[in-house]
């Protein structure tokens, strides 16, 4: 049993330091939806600006996680225990992958409210699509091609003959291809379960308010 516990453990550290980090740069881009397209105020101020820019460089990290499977088949195929694998791969991987994808699902949300609020109805499901292609592209740069978001200041003349060198050729455009309608898919599954929770959660909350009130 000792044995066991110590070889979880061992195993948990080894393939948990991806999952922490991952995930911190995936709620980057979630907090900072809140702080742009929640707020009362209508004017987008050259900071707003800024904070747009950092939105839409970080958010692909969000989606990023989905492509961490990896991570998972390559800890099965360690050899370790059924039981490690069972026990702390395979819930810690599908979790992480689970929030990372939630947190890229509420962003876009948050994004399309904002875009209500202002009257810009319309925009919304071709500003999905839009999201859906850039991040495609950034999924494929950050697998692929290792690069970062802050990659964008530190190297930007590189990341722009990488990127396109990749949209001009067929197998990277293909896998970009790919990348954009399974995002597509999935955001628009995972938005209607996301909306009819917190619909439902309304729901409870004021029928719980209605009756303390009758009470």
């Amino acid at each position: 049993m000792e044995a066991i516990l110590a070889d979880a453990f061992t195993a948990f550290n080894k393939y948990s330091g991806w999952i922490v980090w991952n995930l911190f740069l995936a709620f980057i881009p979630l907090v900072i939806s809140f702080g742009l397209f929640l707020r009362r105020s209508k004017k987008r101020s050259l900071l707003w600006w800024l904070g747009f820019v950092v939105f839409i460089a970080f958010l692909p990290n969000a989606p990023y996680l989905l492509t961490d499977i990896i991570h998972l088949i390559e800890a099965i195929r360690a050899g370790y225990s059924i039981w490690i694998t069972t026990l702390i791969f395979i819930p810690l991987h599908l979790l992480a992958i689970l929030v990372g994808w939630e947190a890229y699902v509420i962003s876009l949300i948050n994004q399309s409210h904002y875009l209500r609020k202002h009257g810009a109805r319309k925009l919304v499901f071709p500003s999905e699509l839009l999201t859906h292609a850039l991040c495609a592209v950034g999924i494929f740069l950050g697998r692929f091609r290792r690069f970062n978001s802050w990659d964008l200041v530190t190297k930007p003349d590189v990341l722009m003959v990488s990127t396109l060198s990749d949209l001009t050729t067929k197998k990277p455009l293909l896998v970009i291809a790919i990348t954009f309608v399974i995002l597509s898919i999935l955001y628009w599954l995972t938005k209607q379960i996301t909306l009819g929770t917190l619909l439902r959660a309304k729901q409870l909350l004021y029928s719980f308010d209605s009756h303390n009130q009758a009470r």
